[in-house]
Parts: C-alpha cells; sequence; structure tokens
C-alpha cells in the first residue's frame, strides 16, 4: 500500500504518492516555474513524450506567459517532469468543451483550467511525480488558501486524452476526473484522425449540466436541511407571495 508524506516548496502544501519502486527520492526534488531559459530542453522532452508536434510559438508562451501555470519537476539540475496548464475564462472555451460545466456558471468571472501537458522522463515514472505535480496545480487552483489572481474563481480543470493512451486515462480516473464527453477524430497526428475524450475535475463548486435527477436531488436534499418537504415549500411559497404582494 502506498504511504504518505508531507512536502512543502512554492508556498504550497501537497500530498504526495510515494510509490514502493521509487526511482528516485522525493525529498531530491525540486518544484519551480519554467522560464525562458528552459524552451530548448521542455521542447526536446515534449517531443520525446507525445505525438503531436507543438509550434516554437508554444514554447515560448509557456516559458513566459502568466497565463500558464507551467510548473517543472527537477532533479541533479534537469527537469524531469512538467504539467502545463491554461487559465482561461469560460465563455472563451471552444463549442466542444462548453458543456464540462452548467450554465448557472456562464459568466465572464468564471475561469477554467485546461491541461495541455503532463509528462515525466520515463526511467522517472511510477515514482509519484506525476501525482505531485497535479496535486500542486489543485492545490493551487482549489486549496483552502485562495491564491491570486483566481481566488477560487475556477470552477473545472479539464484535459483532452486520446482514446487509445489506458495508462494516462487509468491515471486521472484514480484521481477522480471524470469521463464528460468522447471526441471523434479530434486528433490529427502524423496525418491519421484520431479519437480522443474529455475528462474532468470540479473545484470551487463547479459542477457538470444537470438533469432531472439531479434538480430532484437538489430539491430533496434542501427540504430535508429544512426539517422536510411540507416546511420547505411552504418557506418557497410564503417567499413568492411576499414577493407578489410588493410588486
Amino acid at each position: 500500500m502506498a504511504g504518505f508524506s508531507w512536502y512543502l516548496s512554492e508556498g504550497f502544501q501537497v500530498i504526495i504518492e510515494k510509490s514502493k519502486e521509487e526511482k528516485c527520492s522525493l525529498k531530491d526534488v525540486q518544484l519551480r516555474f519554467l522560464c525562458p531559459d528552459d524552451l530548448e530542453e521542455v521542447r526536446a522532452l515534449c517531443r520525446e513524450w507525445f505525438p503531436i508536434e507543438y509550434p516554437q510559438s508554444w514554447y515560448e508562451d509557456i516559458t513566459s506567459s502568466e497565463r500558464f501555470f507551467a510548473l517543472a519537476a527537477v532533479y541533479k539540475s534537469q527537469i524531469i517532469g512538467l504539467i502545463v496548464a491554461e487559465i482561461k475564462p469560460y465563455l472563451k472555451l471552444n463549442a466542444e468543451d462548453r458543456g464540462i460545466l452548467s450554465r448557472w456558471f456562464a459568466s465572464k468571472d468564471t475561469l477554467v483550467a485546461y491541461i495541455l501537458s503532463l509528462g515525466v522522463v520515463r526511467s522517472y515514472r511510477r515514482s509519484g511525480i506525476a501525482t505531485l505535480l497535479l496535486d500542486v496545480l489543485l492545490n493551487h487552483l482549489a486549496g483552502p488558501v485562495p491564491q491570486p489572481p483566481h481566488e477560487h474563481r475556477v470552477k473545472a480543470i479539464f484535459l483532452h486524452v486520446l482514446t487509445t493512451n489506458n495508462e494516462a486515462i487509468l491515471f486521472y480516473e484514480k484521481r477522480r476526473f471524470r469521463l464528460h464527453s468522447f471526441l471523434p477524430y479530434y486528433y490529427s497526428i502524423k496525418g491519421r484522425c484520431k479519437d480522443g475524450f474529455t475528462y474532468v475535475y470540479y473545484v470551487n463548486g463547479g459542477h457538470a449540466p444537470w438533469g432531472l435527477y439531479d434538480y430532484f436531488k437538489y430539491v430533496a436534499r434542501a427540504a430535508w436541511r429544512g426539517g422536510g418537504l411540507y416546511p420547505w415549500l411552504w418557506g418557497k411559497l410564503r417567499t413568492a407571495l411576499t414577493i407578489a404582494w410588493h410588486r
């Protein structure tokens, strides 16, 4: 069974899952944000890890723009792991991603985090590095202490993944990411179209669009907390009558 220890870096306190097959001590792993000097090293790693070819501008952005949460795990002066997420307004999402949140959150103040990449050098995988990086991101966006400039306005953290990437899918499902949608022909890799999935992790009160069952559950819970169904209905009716009378 995996053990747990505490690690403090860059002001974030996170839980680390330590694998029995640990190949480096997490006590010796440093966390820091990317800087422009990391561009060439990061590009070499991404070309090794991912089947998608990113443009030069993408590497320039993630190593310099504050729009991205780009965190590196460093061991013996080398980057061995990396997570990159873009914090963006919900209203600026592409059409295929708008459905991840209920329309109740459709306002200019609502933010979402899109995980663009999460990778670890092969020889250091299954050592807790990916979990460490993801935990820091989650704690930054939804921890007990609001972190500027987002201040708990991020309501969902989501990502896209190839339907054939079983290792990544299992990793995110173990960390309570929910399968949201199937994206046919979403990726174009070496001239061939590949299907994808959207996975979502809800934070800070965010949730998916509700169905009839969800509304019924909400009403039942509200009624129960109010001491029963009839008192709850009477309270709602009284409020409605008061509003109507004052109009």
